[in-house]
């Protein structure tokens, strides 16, 4: 794969905002993604409450797809990928950018939250390991949600980014889901809900 996959759902009319929708991986993983992958597929449901939420607004939803599976240690793939969609994107739209991933998503989303365009990042069930950066929040706003019953990323781990968060970012909200899990499968209304209020509030 020679760049990054990006799929446009275009606003209704000028584009006054867009939402990039960033998927989930792995730890590591050299082999391409393919549009077939659960961690991709369970995005594009985002990408579709987005638009129906946002289109007449002038919402407009990219949906990213990596080169590569995984986030590879100091390599971390998904964020180089990231760079070159936000450079695309700020090219063809001027606009206000809210970032919506899962998982590595998430975490892709708030390494990436520095562009000039982001204005905020509702991360899912992020994966933010111990030491992960925040200096990159300051003047974001940020929504994080998780699941009590994740089992996969750690919501406790999720609490303690937020902690830090605040002491750069303009605004954070920590949401817990009670008995949700990693996949969103349970209230996936409430999920939607969340995300909509949140990204059409930014703009």
């Amino acid at each position: 794969m020679r760049e990054p996959v990006v799929h446009v759902i275009p606003a209704h009319g000028a584009v006054k905002a867009v939402a990039l929708v960033l998927h989930g991986g792995q730890e590591v993983g050299r082999t391409a993604t393919s549009a077939r992958q659960l961690a991709v597929l369970r995005m594009i449901p985002f990408a579709w409450a987005l638009t129906r939420a946002g289109a007449d607004r002038g919402l407009a939803v990219w949906r990213a797809r990596y080169r590569v599976r995984g986030w590879n240690g100091p390599d971390a793939s998904p964020v180089t990928d990231i760079t070159e969609v936000l450079a695309k994107l700020r090219r063809a739209h001027d606009v206000p950018v809210i970032l919506v991933g899962h998982s590595m998503g998430g975490r892709t989303a708030l390494r990436v939250a520095g562009d000039p365009n982001v204005v905020g990042v509702a991360a899912l069930a992020p994966w933010v390991p111990e030491g992960e950066p925040v200096a990159q929040l300051a003047g974001r706003r940020v929504l994080l949600v998780h699941g009590s019953a994740d089992r996969t990323t750690k919501p406790g781990e999720t609490h303690a980014y937020a902690r830090r968060a605040r002491e750069v970012a303009t605004e954070v909200q920590m949401v817990d889901i009670p008995g949700e899990g990693h996949g969103m499968l349970r209230q996936p209304r409430l999920w939607h809900r969340l995300t909509n209020e949140f990204a059409l509030s930014l703009f």
